[in-house]
């Protein structure tokens, strides 16, 4: 059993504050970078493209994520307080609002940059974001939210900050899942070389983090009073239509013997 009682500020000056959700969301940017500008750089694309790209990443991912959370989660709360739905450093992330305002993103970017297709685009992006994921789920748990159900389970953790109940570490099951994902995509890309069928790597991204959050759901708390009245809560119910779209990309492209050319 684990007592977490560890603050979410890193350190405070009067009114400002560093917080270990912010650093890691903003460490999750950095590391990404720099792994799609290896990308690029192998795949002889431009600085300036990546630069473009980046600012996209970043718009589609900030604002999916949190108006994800807002309108999914608690929308009453949001919609009466709207402004609080700027204080994304006080936490509160959707994974599914961040997959759609990614998807959002990259139609625009691919519709700008007419040499790389969408799937392309999409094939390589989401190696980082499953990464970026093991970085936000690490934040969660040092803000002590999106906590498990109680559990006497030897590696339970109490969370100080919420109640006395030893519970799964639900954040802790979905960072270790988002790492091994990111590492076997980071791993199956640069085996090929690179050369891998369109939307295949999108689809294994969709299908394996999604399923994963799916089932790692029953082990948490609701996050809202309305999912106790439904048979499955909502990160599972928005996770089906992303995994089955997962399973149509990856049939897709197994009906391609040999990666489709992107420029």
């Amino acid at each position: 059993m684990i007592y977490w009682d560890i603050s979410p500020e890193i350190f405070s000056l009067g009114p400002f504050s560093i917080r270990w959700y912010g650093l890691l969301f903003a460490l999750s940017f950095i590391v990404g970078f720099q792994i799609m500008k290896w990308i690029f750089a192998k795949e002889k694309k431009s600085e300036n493209d990546l630069n473009d790209l980046v600012m996209y990443m970043i718009v589609g991912t900030v604002a999916g994520a949190r108006l994800g959370h807002c309108l999914f989660y608690n929308p009453s709360y949001y919609l009466s307080h709207p402004l609080e739905i700027l204080q994304i450093w006080h936490g509160g992330l959707a994974s599914h609002g961040a997959a759609i305002g990614i998807i959002l993103a990259l139609y625009y970017y691919s519709k700008k940059h007419k040499d790389q297709a969408y799937l392309w685009i999409f094939d390589r992006v989401v190696i980082t974001v499953a990464l970026s994921g093991f970085f936000i789920r690490m934040g969660n748990l040092f803000n002590s939210e999106i906590i498990g159900i109680p559990t006497d389970v030897p590696w339970s953790f109490i969370f100080e900050s919420v109640d006395r109940y030893p519970r799964h570490p639900a954040q802790l099951y979905e960072a270790i899942a988002y790492l091994i994902i990111f590492i076997s995509l980071f791993y199956y890309y640069k085996s090929k070389d690179g050369k891998t069928k369109d939307g295949f790597i999108f689809g294994i991204f969709l299908v394996s983090i999604f399923m994963f959050r799916f089932f790692v759901e029953f082990i948490k708390e609701d996050q809202t009073y309305f999912e106790k009245d439904l048979p499955l809560n909502m990160g599972q119910l928005l996770s089906i239509p992303l995994i089955i779209a997962g399973i149509v990309l990856i049939i897709r492209a197994s009906r391609f013997k040999t990666a489709e050319k992107t420029h």
